[in-house]
């Protein structure tokens, strides 16, 4: 048996979200419902811009996000990560070990500052990433853990690590380790400016193929260069033994390796979809390492993404996270 159900390596992102109009993005230069990287002044502008306003804090990052509802959901998660020593690399390490995650928490940590995102929340629910990845940029080797790695059902890692050169090497050794360990490999594309700018390295991090892969629409399409889904369904059977398509309202496209499955939309009035992917993904990952089928597994998934659309943030609390799981025991 093993130690972790799933390791995962992510960047280590204190979440700062705040509620905005369209009209803020459009002044303070910001594409909307996408992830953009900043550098520190950029960030100070902005975080200059909303200081009058009220915003939620949390541990952040999406494969962060995802190895918390896992652990939310009972299972037993490992995550790697680079934070500074600094009072958000504090608040960050507490609140994931409160979360019920095992860590590199004692590798020493340095000078510098960890990372932030500002999560910009519109009315129309959509959510646009303002990053500012700090000394999380420099995530390497260093802070892997081999044998956790091993000792684990899966590893995970998320697509935003392809924009530092050293968290995108981490990340194809990670994924080596676990290859000759027999462990499960799984990665997340993130975001459509990653597959835009970025998809040389996603590729590369993929290599000769993952065992899964999570996608929305946008990247998946994005991926194989068509607006066609069933284009982009054919290419992923190419670098993903299986994977899963979040369509939002539409729910979501699971294929199991032979059999492409419709996982059905949970009617609910979405007020912010941020987290929304990597809960998909926790709570999938969850089901498939507790033997659950595909379509089971897909629909938990859809419940616990249905029921973080409802509330701010990218996060519900475990009595939630477990008040989901009791429908499908």
């Amino acid at each position: 048996m093993r130690k972790h159900h799933l390791y995962g390596i992510g960047n280590a992102l204190v979440d700062m979200e705040y509620e905005v109009d369209v009209g803020d993005l459009a002044e303070l230069g910001i594409d909307k419902g996408v992830m953009t990287l900043i550098d520190a002044d950029h960030q100070t502008r902005i975080m200059d811009h909303l200081r009058e306003r009220c915003h939620q804090k949390g541990s952040g990052g999406s494969a962060a996000n995802s190895i918390i509802a896992v652990s939310q959901f009972s299972g037993k998660g490992f995550y790697s990560c680079k934070v500074a020593n600094d009072a958000l690399g504090r608040f960050y390490m507490d609140d994931l070990v409160a979360g019920g995650v095992d860590t590199n928490y004692h590798t020493v940590r340095e000078d510098g500052h960890t990372g932030c995102c500002l999560v910009l929340t519109t009315r129309d629910s959509d959510r646009t990433l303002v990053t500012y990845l700090g000394i999380s940029g420099d995530l390497s080797e260093q802070e892997l853990l081999p044998e956790s790695l091993r000792a684990s059902d899966y590893f995970y890692t998320e697509g935003y690590l392809v924009t530092s050169d050293s968290a995108r090497a981490l990340s194809i050794t990670a994924k080596e380790i676990a290859e000759a360990a027999g462990v499960g490999t799984a990665i997340s594309l993130s975001d459509p400016n990653m597959v835009t700018y970025f998809k040389a390295g996603l590729l590369e991090m993929i290599g000769g193929g993952v065992d899964l892969l999570f996608a929305n629409e946008a990247e998946a399409k994005g991926m194989a260069d068509t607006e066609d889904l069933n284009a982009a369904i054919a290419f992923l059977k190419t670098i993903a033994r299986e994977f899963a398509i979040t369509r939002g309202p539409e729910g979501a496209l699971v294929y199991d390796g032979n059999t492409l499955i419709e996982i059905a939309p949970v009617r609910v009035d979405a007020i912010d979809t941020v987290g929304a992917g990597d809960m998909f993904a926790g709570a999938f990952l969850y089901g498939r390492t507790q033997g659950w089928s595909h379509r089971r597994s897909g629909d938990l998934a859809a419940a616990a993404s249905a029921k973080l659309v409802t509330s701010l943030g990218p996060r519900i609390d475990a009595a939630a996270t477990q008040a989901v799981l009791r429908r499908f025991l």
